[in-house]
């Protein structure tokens, strides 16, 4: 029986259409970055911003399961579990309710589906498990699935003996391929599953379809959903390049990738105003922080080649977005997420 984590009573507005945004890894160095790179990021505009602290249940600092379990559910819990509390029973994601209120659902990733964050949404693990991932994800019903991850869908195999992914294109439209994407008439089909690399999308400069077009294609087929819908939709890099080190114009080129994305989101929430957006992280990843060189030009320094506990930030605009001022906590967080689309 899956449980539920629901403490909070909040007024306000409830929206029928929640777009939440997660960019692995990206504190607000990340987003100090994408500020210098381009003085207009959409967040700009926002009517609410906040912070959040991303802790476990027993651990300050987190990882990607139960960083993005907290958002999902609403629970803190254990490091390394995805879609579960501390006692390792599955807890009811988001997601899921928006199923139950007969919701359109997405997951949109540059990393594989399978990966914690975007699995956090839709399955229940104690310990990260991508094939276990796939074989549940192939279960569920998820509307829109856009990302990475091919090889681990082509290698789970289902109780019957059957693999996922071919279980899945019996059920959806299926495409592979960037001009696949593209030709799709969005409104000729109700679901999609998008599979376009073996393992994660490469980096930003690489990377097609962009975080933006995956975007923009899973709102114009949940868009047609007249109980309106949540989506998801991820950028992983951001995670992956500060784990590296890397440097300002490589953090900076993901984070403004991911700014594209967002602004898609943004202009489809000008045409229905009744559209939440949020944007926020699961953790931070190398306690980056910008300096200058001697030239002038920005640098990042970095304090880990791992994750820390700083805040990360949160951004909401749209119905119900009152509810994500100040400083929260990531449970606190996914309580509120689920109480607007349980509409309470």
């Amino acid at each position: 029986m899956l449980g539920t984590a629901l403490a909070v009573a909040c007024g306000g507005p409830t929206p029928p259409r929640v777009i939440l945004f997660m960019a692995d890894g990206a504190g607000n160095g990340h987003w100090t970055a994408a500020r210098i790179a381009r003085p207009d990021l959409a967040v700009a505009a926002f009517a609410v911003q906040g912070q959040m602290h991303s802790q476990g249940v027993d651990h300050l600092v987190t990882s990607s399961g139960p960083g993005a379990t907290a958002i999902a559910t609403g629970v803190r819990t254990t490091l390394r579990a995805v879609g579960v509390g501390p006692d390792e029973e599955p807890v009811t994601t988001v997601l899921e309710y928006a199923t139950a209120r007969g919701m359109g659902t997405g997951l949109v990733t540059t990393a594989m589906l399978t990966d914690a964050t975007p699995a956090a949404f839709a399955t229940h693990y104690p310990k990260r498990d991508h094939l276990a991932a796939a074989e549940q994800m192939a279960r569920q019903s998820v509307t829109v699935l856009l990302g990475g991850g091919r090889m681990m869908f082509a290698n789970a195999v289902l109780d019957e003996g059957k693999r996922a992914l071919d279980v899945m294109r019996q059920r959806y439209p299926y495409v592979d391929t960037p001009a696949a994407l593209r030709a799709l008439d969005p409104d000729t089909i109700t679901a999609l599953l998008g599979l376009f690399a073996e393992e994660d999308l490469p980096p930003a400069s690489q990377r097609v379809p962009t975080l933006a077009d995956m975007t923009r294609t899973a709102l114009a087929v949940l868009d047609r959903d007249p109980d309106g819908f949540f989506l998801l939709v991820e950028t992983e890099e951001t995670d992956t390049q500060a784990h590296a080190n890397a440097p300002f114009d490589t953090i900076a080129a993901e984070m403004l990738a991911y700014d594209d994305a967002i602004r898609v989101a943004t202009e489809y929430r000008a045409r229905h105003p009744g559209t939440l957006v949020i944007v926020t992280s699961d953790h931070e990843c190398g306690g980056i922080s910008v300096h200058e060189d001697v030239s002038g030009k920005p640098v990042l320094v970095y304090a880990t080649t791992g994750h820390t506990a700083g805040l990360v930030p949160v951004f909401a605009d749209g119905p119900g977005a009152e509810r994500f001022r100040g400083l929260l906590d990531n449970d606190e967080v996914g309580r509120r997420l689920i109480s607007l689309v349980r509409r309470d």
